[in-house]
């Protein structure tokens, strides 16, 4: 069974026991556009009590707005009772609900027409109460009712409408732009978990370039992300960046982000340059030409805060941070030391730093020599050579006669520079270039 058969399967028991049930929501939207929905929902007039008896495996993920999530081998289905929402204090959750009687009535606290419709499940059969889908056809994103009222309820609904308008390719309607706009201020309202959740799903569902231009215009991106408006006009060197400013120059990385992009890639692809606004020095400062002096360094501060802001995972920091700070080493991959650059494949995710370079390239001078270095490297140089079994431990470096501290680490790390670099192969090899090289520090 997929979940469009679950989905059906409680439609099927909700009717027979006499309730009416619907498909719902994007589920609709995706079928009517020739999509495979990611997920299906089911609404009904059966209240949350009585759908919990019917599906004694449900869970009440939102009972108290009438939602419960039903599981079923590995699938999941949300079934929501046609409700009104009453107040929303907390810009985010009704403060009461009140079950309704008709999916007509359901549909209208719903986000936008293209989420509005319902689909009778047997059938086939489309109830469009709001429009949606003249709006579908003509690829417009509109507000049900009063986008004022829309946008207060939720106010992660006007980051939902330009994410769904940059997914679809569609425009947002005049009135529901003008509301976006008028109320952009209040996204800070949102919990930043959620801007997260909003921000990654927009750079990694392969319309990012689009997404960022509609944050932009509808100011948004000021507010969620000023590091990155604040790229704008920026202006850099003609001679290695042909293409324009750091905006234009993020814009055309970001917009080679295929739809599944890792968040981590995606996010360090958009913050790789954020350093440079802040450390830009014109020509007639320097003398010689447009330089962001120590940009790197600045960037992979602001990343950190920025991720911190965000509340990424401290793993998801430390990759997006390594992005940042790793990004400019390429143009040096083919004057490294054989240790060096095989210390740098190594970094964790590395497939994720080569991506990004190659976006850089493309985005800019379109040279890809370095990439194409690192890729015969990668392709020529047995794993085994790149991550060499260590020949020499500590209880090794004891035996030898060395005393445990400091210099334990430094030889250690000299011992396999010497492996990577192919001077030494084995525990003889090692030992004879211990007692050459550190004399000192023997027991």
């Amino acid at each position: 069974m997929n979940s469009r058969g679950l989905a059906n399967s409680i439609c099927d028991t909700l009717q027979r026991n006499g309730y009416q049930a619907l498909l719902v929501g994007g589920c609709v939207r995706d079928i009517l556009l020739g999509r495979e929905p990611a997920d299906y929902d089911v609404t009904t007039d059966a209240t949350p009590e009585r759908v919990m008896e019917l599906f004694p495996e449900g869970i009440g993920v939102g009972a108290q707005f009438g939602v419960v999530l039903i599981p079923r081998d590995g699938l999941k289905v949300e079934v929501a009772t046609f409700r009104s929402d009453i107040g929303y204090s907390d810009g985010r959750h009704p403060d009461r609900v009140v079950y309704s009687k008709t999916a007509e009535e359901d549909v209208q606290r719903r986000d936008f027409t293209i989420n509005g419709l319902l689909m009778r499940h047997d059938t086939g059969e489309i109830l469009d109460y709001v429009n949606g889908q003249a709006d579908l056809q003509a690829g417009v994103i509109r507000a049900i009712g009063e986008p004022d009222r829309r946008f207060g309820e939720d106010k992660l609904r006007m980051m939902r409408a330009v994410r769904f308008a940059a997914r679809f390719g569609f425009d947002i309607e005049h009135a529901t732009f003008a509301s976006i706009r008028k109320h952009a201020g209040a996204i800070t309202d949102v919990s930043a978990e959620r801007i997260r959740e909003e921000l990654t799903k927009l750079l990694s569902e392969g319309a990012a370039k689009t997404g960022f231009e509609l944050l932009e215009k509808s100011w948004l991106l000021s507010i969620v992300l000023p590091e990155i408006a604040a790229m704008k006009g920026v202006p850099q060197p003609p001679q290695f960046h042909p293409e324009g400013d750091v905006w234009i120059h993020t814009l055309l990385m970001i917009e080679g982000l295929p739809a599944g992009t890792s968040p981590t890639l995606a996010w360090g692809v958009l913050l790789h340059d954020v350093g440079k606004p802040p450390t830009y020095r014109p020509a007639s400062q320097t003398g010689d030409r447009i330089r962001f002096d120590n940009h790197v360094d600045v960037g992979v501060r602001m990343a950190e805060a920025i991720c911190r802001r965000y509340r990424f995972s401290n793993e998801e920091t430390e990759q997006i941070m390594a992005l940042v700070a790793n990004h400019m080493r390429f143009m040096a991959v083919d004057q490294m030391k054989k240790s060096t650059l095989k210390r740098f494949v190594r970094l964790p995710h590395f497939e994720e730093h080569l991506a990004l370079h190659r976006l850089d390239c493309l985005s800019s001078h379109r040279h890809l020599d370095f990439y194409e270095f690192v890729q015969r490297f990668l392709a020529e140089t047995p794993a085994d050579e790149v991550r060499p079994r260590r020949v020499l431990s500590g209880n090794d470096l004891t035996q030898m006669g060395y005393s445990p501290g400091p210099l334990f680490s430094e030889i250690l790390k000299a011992v396999e520079d010497a492996q990577l670099e192919g001077q030494i192969a084995s525990k003889q090899e090692a030992e004879i270039f211990v007692r050459t090289k550190f004399t000192a520090g023997k027991a």
